[in-house]
């Protein structure tokens, strides 16, 4: 498992000696204002992706590569998902750009890069994983991932007037470790799975909290009005393009892929959310001491 979003191609080909399975887990995952969408997010991304394969293909021993994915690679915008039964492996984000959601577009240029580059060669074999919103205790709090900043929205009264109606795909990041497991060593997984629990609200993620915490002011209690998350969203990074395209529209998705072939079950969502809430408080508390 390695980190190389920043490495030179093939600057892995010695370490890599002797492997069989490579997992690529590493992309960055920033929400809010990106500066520079390019340098933060779109260029580790490819670049990361892209020395990795280099090297696998420059070592002989490398039969399969796992590699982190997202649900965002196979829908920008969840007004496209309109009329549909729900998101399948099937799925292609399509709309997402370097200036509209440029989260999900360097994970969509990515991982069709690391498809291109697959059907290159014909040694190793290419597993992708999917993963919405990932919750759960971390091992570091050294970090400002997209899912990190989500939850502490719920503490710094970011959401405490109200919540947008924005949907989100859960999963716990322990049964992410597990489904990247699975893949790597399950011989007939093949293609792209969507590795999430389950699918919350904003607002659900509050009443949650709510249940296990007590009723905390930066909980919030009600859905804002789109109008005014148009008007507001812009002071917390959501454009209105985004808000436009995203509030108010419902997130289905098929999992029984990653269930059947891989024999995943998953946590509850309300478990990961609580025992991350929880890790997050008790660093606080460090922290103050």
């Amino acid at each position: 498992m390695h980190r190389a979003d920043l490495l030179e191609p093939g600057s892995y080909t010695e370490a890599l000696s002797g492997c069989e399975l490579v997992m690529h887990t590493a992309s960055p995952f920033l929400m809010g204002r990106i500066r520079d969408a390019e340098r933060q997010l779109i260029r580790p991304a490819l670049e990361g992706t892209r020395n990795v394969l280099n090297s696998v293909n420059a070592t002989p021993s490398v039969k399969r590569v796992v590699l982190t994915s997202s649900m965002a690679a196979m829908y920008g915008d969840s007004v496209e998902l309109a009329g549909k039964d729900g998101l399948t492996e099937a799925d292609w984000n399509a709309t997402s750009t370097a200036e509209h959601q440029p989260y999900p577009y360097s994970k969509t240029v990515a991982e069709r890069q690391a498809w291109e580059m697959f059907a290159r060669q014909d040694r190793w074999d290419l597993v992708t994983i999917h993963p919405g919103m990932v919750f759960g205790p971390s091992l570091t709090s050294a970090s400002v991932s997209g899912s990190m900043t989500t939850m502490r929205r719920f503490a710094d009264m970011s959401l405490g007037a109200g919540a947008p109606a924005l949907s989100m795909a859960v999963v716990d990041v322990r049964d992410v470790a597990r489904v990247h497991i699975a893949a790597g060593f399950t011989p007939s997984a093949s293609g792209r799975y969507i590795s999430c629990a389950e699918t919350l609200s904003i607002l659900d993620v509050g009443r949650v909290l709510r249940g296990h915490f007590g009723k905390k002011r930066s909980f919030p209690t009600r859905e804002l009005p789109k109008f005014m998350v148009k008007a507001t969203g812009p002071t917390i990074g959501l454009t209105r393009k985004f808000v436009e395209r995203n509030v108010g529209y419902p997130l289905y998705f098929d999992n029984t892929r990653v269930q059947t072939e891989l024999g995943i079950g998953f946590r509850p969502a309300e478990q990961s959310i609580v025992e991350h809430y929880q890790q997050m408080l008790d660093e606080d508390k460090v922290r103050k001491a």
